[in-house]
């Protein structure tokens, strides 16, 4: 258990009918039906950004009004978060644990598969219900505004909670039975992942799920829990939602960072370079993420005095097991040489990138993390997303994209088109790089969050024009990116034997745990 996988490309893709895809119990099946779902997610949450990323490329009013910008852009947040990069990363550790586990298959798949099932029923009502409040969702403003369907809005959010907290029972009970086979001294780093995120999703979403059963009841005024007008706590709100909403960031960023612990190694050929500094990396980064979320809303007046204090320390403290992460990392890069194969490979070159972009979110992050820059500063300008942009697009999202790409021969039998594969990843880097300087540089500028018009000042109009090039160029890479997964398919080449074995003159060519 722990040792390398064997893995012999197979392709299931191919062979499967649609009511295998559907209905299969099957771990594979339930993985790849995971990945394609969050592509197609991807897809529609990237073209709603493109529209209203369009709309802000210059000021004043070219396409459309507050109403459908708000509606696009509060679509476009809970499909990335909710439809696109959780359920991704999830899905790829399906795929992998069970290899890497050394286990026969995922345990309880049954509830992997009702997890996907619920989660396609919320995009429907979502969509059906075209929300215009913003992935948050704030009372009193979501109470008031929306159409004659937006309960359906927060139903879909209950849904989001129950199929979340699905999946968080299946990847607690496969890391907890894998634990129990090998011990916890000996249990590879996939499986302090899957624990690691199993807790985080079991213990956050009960708070989300709440969240939106009060939510509709408030909006069909059978209750006033949230409604100021009527009695109810905003407050009471904030720290519900966030509860789970904090949790949420690290939802997407354990798979990745468990999904990189075990391919690294894979393609350097070499052991990670400190085994106990990455599980004490996890233990603190899931304890932390239950009791920082208060910094969420620091210009609060109830979040001052000593409980902002505590949440500024506690807060500054992810630095440690973050730190220690990227340590690790690179020190593994830096211990020997790096194989030639490894940097031939699109998937290495993403885990790579991930890496570098989850320094540049943290190391900005410590402006978040004060409560005086926070509250006088950045707060609701567009610091913020530049900050969970490069953590979410630059690191999970590459590391995503790594995993995607890992599996392919796998999922396919064949082989991925390496020119195609480069060119994605760069038009990807260079997409992503600009979109997040430039939403950094505009929240220095103090550009606030979620308008549609600006004035016509120089230090708004041309960081957003070269802010919508770089969201261009990442739909660009995207389309890439599914075109050859689509082409590669049927006319990639056969993938045979292991499709990442090292292929190098150094002592690194001999296979490496997946660890």
């Amino acid at each position: 258990m722990g040792e390398t996988p064997h893995w012999e490309p197979e392709d299931h893709i191919g062979t499967m009918s649609l009511k295998t895809l559907l209905f299969s119990h099957d771990y594979r099946h339930i993985a790849i039906k995971g990945m394609l779902t969050s592509i197609v997610m991807l897809g529609l949450g990237g073209l709603m950004a493109l529209l209203f990323r369009t709309e802000l490329a210059m000021p004043d009013i070219q396409f459309f009004d507050a109403r459908p910008y708000m509606s696009l852009m509060t679509l476009h947040g809970m499909f990335m978060v909710f439809g696109f990069i959780i359920p991704l990363v999830v899905s790829v550790m399906y795929f992998m644990m069970p290899k890497v586990l050394g286990m026969d298959g995922l345990l309880w798949a049954k509830g992997a598969q009702w997890s996907w099932w619920t989660l396609v029923v919320a995009a429907v009502l979502l969509i059906i219900s075209r929300p215009d409040f913003t992935w948050t969702f704030y009372p009193p403003m979501s109470l008031r505004v929306g159409g004659p369907l937006l309960g359906l809005g927060f139903l879909a959010v209950l849904l989001v909670a129950i199929s979340e907290f699905l999946a968080g029972m299946v990847l607690l009970r496969n890391g907890l039975a894998a634990a129990k086979k090998t011990g916890w001294r000996k249990l590879p780093l996939m499986g302090w992942g899957a624990v690691s995120e199993g807790i985080l999703l079991i213990g956050s979403t009960p708070a989300l799920g709440l969240v939106a059963v009060f939510m509709f009841t408030d909006w069909m005024q059978w209750s006033a829990v949230y409604d100021p007008a009527r009695g109810g706590n905003v407050m009471t709100f904030m720290f519900t939602f966030w509860f789970y909403g904090h949790p949420a960031v690290y939802l997407p960023l354990m798979p990745a960072i468990a999904v990189l612990y075990t391919l690294l190694p894979r393609y350097l050929g070499r052991p990670i370079w400190s085994y106990w500094s990455a599980v004490t990396a996890f233990s603190i980064l899931t304890v932390l993420a239950f009791v920082v979320y208060p910094h969420h809303f620091q210009p609060a007046e109830s979040v001052s005095g000593l409980i902002g204090r505590a949440t500024q320390i506690l807060t500054l403290l992810i630095f440690v097991p973050s730190t220690l992460h990227v340590f690790n990392w690179i020190a593994t890069l830096w211990f020997d040489t790096i194989p030639a194969s490894a940097k031939r490979a699109v998937p290495f070159k993403f885990i790579v990138a991930s890496i570098f972009f989850l320094m540049v979110g943290g190391v900005t992050a410590y402006v978040n993390a004060q409560i005086a820059t926070d509250s006088d500063f950045v707060h609701n300008t567009y610091f913020v997303p530049a900050h969970f942009h490069a953590m979410f697009v630059g690191f999970m999202a590459n590391m995503a994209m790594a995993g995607v790409y890992y599996l392919y021969p796998y999922m396919t039998g064949r082989m991925y088109s390496q020119g195609l594969g480069n060119t994605h990843f760069w038009f990807w880097q260079i997409g992503i790089f600009v979109k997040v300087t430039m939403m950094y540089w505009l929240g220095y500028a103090y550009f606030p969050r979620w308008v549609v018009d600006y004035l016509p000042l120089k230090e708004w109009a041309m960081p957003q024009l070269i802010l919508t090039g770089g969201a261009y160029l990442i739909g660009l890479g995207f389309i890439l990116f599914v075109f050859n997964f689509m082409w590669s398919a049927s006319r990639g080449k056969a993938a045979t034997g292991d499709p990442w074995a090292i292929s190098d003159d150094s002592p690194a060519a001999a296979p490496a745990p997946a660890e």
